[in-house]
């Protein structure tokens, strides 16, 4: 397989998400379109020549044809990320290469029902699969459990909301792990395996499931969905400690 090449995109729109994470919206006229759920290496050089790049799933669907959405964590002493918040404004350009990986995807193709969970900014490739879903207009039965500190936390809340509203078989479930909304009914603890059994139960156990976010969440939501009786070979997990600095 060809080595993949570095690509010089420009940033045609900036909008932040959440106090601490912001996307970017990059257009790319050579991309030759992504997988939901794959990402990019971004590449920044110093101009004396230092160079340092780092890993960001992709959050937009393939149908944003020639245009990425990389939605950024604020590292505060990071290398990159500070950069890509308190630097980069519309018009810049940014070198990217990809996409990359093809073990953790998901289209309407591979089918379902389908399972996610996310912790923080792991909802991110996650978003890429619903945005593909809802575009294709797909009614495969889906669920997203989110993970998230507090309801500042939450990333694409409005969006989210209204891909639930939309109905179309699509149920977005959130815990709060520190601080919930006034009046919350809801999760507000870490996921545990009262939660993992109540949020897969409507899916059976054939569901096809992405876990992605913190090392100790993915690894904890795996083991506990295979002890639940989830075919292993079905839960496809993505981690990261901490990333996007």
């Amino acid at each position: 397989m060809p080595a993949l090449e570095w690509q010089v995109g420009t940033v045609t729109a900036i909008h932040p998400e959440t106090p601490k994470t912001k996307s970017l919206f990059v257009a790319l006229p050579a991309w030759t379109g992504h997988r939901p759920g794959q990402h990019i290496d971004l590449r920044l050089t110093a101009p004396d020549g230092y160079q340092t790049q780092r890993s960001y799933s992709i959050a937009s669907p393939p149908e944003l044809a020639k245009q990425l959405e990389l939605t950024v964590d604020l590292i505060p002493d990071g290398e990159v990320s500070p950069y890509l918040h308190d630097v980069v404004m519309q018009g810049d350009q940014l070198e990217l290469r990809g996409p990359v990986g093809g073990y953790f995807v998901w289209d309407v193709t591979v089918g379902g029902p389908l399972l996610l969970v996310g912790g923080g900014s792991g909802v991110v490739p996650l978003m890429a699969m619903l945005r593909h879903r809802a575009a294709q207009h797909s009614t495969i039965p889906a669920r997203l459990l989110y993970s998230a500190r507090t309801p500042d936390d939450v990333i694409y809340r409005d969006e989210l909301d209204q891909l639930a509203r939309a109905g179309g078989g699509l149920e977005v479930l959130f815990t709060f792990t520190r601080q919930a909304p006034a009046g919350w009914t809801g999760y507000r603890r870490r996921i545990d395996a009262a939660m993992m059994n109540e949020v897969v139960k409507p899916l059976a156990n054939g569901a096809r499931t992405y876990v992605c976010g913190p090392t100790l969440l993915v690894e904890s939501v795996a083991n506990l969905l295979v002890g639940m009786g989830l075919p292993a070979e079905r839960v496809h997990t993505e981690r990261f400690g901490p990333t996007g600095s």
